[in-house]
């Protein structure tokens, strides 16, 4: 299963009850009032127990967080970093 598909999966499931409507990945979830802040931060705990990552407060923005396809390059970004470092530590 894809980054996207399993960030997608979770919000149409907790945030539009397992109902997509014709969502698209980049509809702003705040724009549609999809989620609050609790639900943000139900997102960020899911993403940090799924993806095995920290997210900083500082991360917490829309242009990480806002819609699936932002989570997406956001995770993607977070991921590779912390690949390199393993490898830096392993060096």
């Amino acid at each position: 299963m894809t980054i996207r598909s399993r960030v997608r999966d979770f919000v149409v499931e907790n945030f539009l009850y397992g109902e997509d409507n014709g969502f698209k990945d980049r509809d702003s979830f705040r724009e549609l009032g999809i989620i609050d802040s609790t639900g943000i931060l139900e997102l960020i705990s899911f993403l940090e127990q799924t993806f095995n990552i920290a997210i900083e407060d500082a991360e917490v923005i829309p242009e990480n967080l806002d819609c699936i396809d932002n989570i997406v390059d956001f995770l993607t970004s977070k991921l590779s970093g912390a690949k390199s470092k393993k490898l830096e530590i392993a060096l």
